[in-house]
């Protein structure tokens, strides 16, 4: 047995140590270019209490990093599990539960506000479902419409009492765009109403489960937990991180309300690369330049900004509430995408920040 093993394991053990080594090399050699990388995101971002950033090019992931902490009064650190509150990067989610409706002949893009909500302004039986996934519909701002003084936060049926008492429109509906978290709000009651279901529940089952978002969720406050939960910030006048997690509107669901991560977002962006949720004629209604929208050249589809990016076609949308600042850009064409999650409030035009990750990442331009 130990001749055997004399005759044969010198060259075996150093044809594995050989092995060992080169292995060890690569891993130190990937980790030092990762650590590279890392920092190089790191100097790009702005300061917060916590971020999680994530690139997808080619279908694979090119970097996935969380930094910082859930609280800055804890000690938890965020990871690529940690769920952020998305604010209006969640409309992306609203328009696709209404397209699943669409898709199932429950409702139609032209169906008008009137066979939803009944006993409603004269003005909303001009208003489409159309105008609605736009932000052409004309209605008021219903964070406008909040009474002085007003300290309990809104549910969706308050904003659909507000926006019942206004009168007429801003302007006559398709007329032109008019970014609107009043028409995200009234989208996730259509949803409620077509579906017979609670809006957060259709969210759940028909997106978030079929595409593997197993821990994301429609946060409703004593109705559902958040995992992992990351909450927001603001600067305190000492410059020190306070949380700051709550608006008078975060209880609104269709405009905002999905808390989400790197990896659940991982698998959100295969499934719209794969178009695997929604029809053809679904996937081409939503990325589809609808309508001209006031921010320079960017186009509107259903829950997306259209725009060209360093001569690439990019669909994105950010997203701001108290305490979160975030945004997903994806380069369809190349299955590219890039995703920024901060737990803090907007303290700089996201311009000043995001391309330059971008470039980073996806572009190799430190410029």
């Amino acid at each position: 047995m130990s001749k055997t093993f004399s005759d044969l394991s010198r060259s075996r053990l150093g044809r594995l140590v050989c092995l060992v080594l080169v292995m060890l090399l690569c891993t130190r050699t990937a980790r030092a270019d990762n650590t590279v990388t890392v920092e190089k995101v790191e100097v790009l971002l702005p300061p917060s209490a916590g971020a999680a950033v994530m690139a997808i090019d080619d279908g694979k992931v090119v970097f996935k990093h969380a930094w910082g902490n859930l609280r800055s009064d804890r000690t938890e650190s965020c990871t690529v599990t940690t769920n952020f509150r998305l604010a209006s990067v969640s409309k992306q989610f609203t328009a696709t539960a209404i397209l699943l409706l669409v898709d199932r002949g429950v409702i139609g893009l032209d169906d008008t506000l009137d066979r939803f909500f009944p006993e409603c302004p004269e003005y909303w039986c001009r208003i489409s479902v159309h105008h609605l996934l736009t932000h052409t519909s004309g209605l008021p701002d219903y964070e406008k419409l909040i009474p002085e003084g007003t300290t309990l936060q809104l549910t969706d049926l308050n904003v659909l009492e507000l926006l019942r008492a206004t009168i007429e429109p801003l302007f006559e509906p398709g007329a032109k765009f008019a970014y609107s978290n009043s028409g995200y709000a009234l989208l996730g009651l259509i949803v409620e109403a077509a579906a017979d279901r609670p809006f957060q529940d259709f969210i759940q089952s028909e997106i978030f489960e079929p595409t593997g978002m197993n821990r994301s969720l429609l946060y409703v406050a004593g109705m559902n937990r958040v995992p992992e939960r990351a909450y927001g910030h603001e600067l305190d006048a000492e410059n020190h991180w306070i949380v700051g997690d709550q608006s008078l509107t975060s209880a609104v669901r269709g405009d905002g309300g999905v808390y989400s991560s790197l990896d659940d977002l991982q698998n959100w962006i295969a499934t719209l690369d794969q178009e695997a949720l929604l029809s053809d004629s679904s996937y081409t209604k939503m990325f589809s330049p609808h309508v001209r929208t006031d921010r320079g050249q960017q186009d509107y589809g259903y829950g997306w900004f259209l725009d060209t990016y360093r001569g690439e076609r990019r669909v994105m949308h950010a997203g701001g509430t108290r305490g979160f600042t975030l945004m997903l850009q994806r380069f369809p064409d190349r299955h590219a995408a890039v995703v920024i999650l901060l737990n803090r409030s907007a303290l700089e035009p996201p311009a000043d920040y995001v391309e330059r990750i971008v470039d980073c990442l996806l572009f190799q331009s430190d410029e």
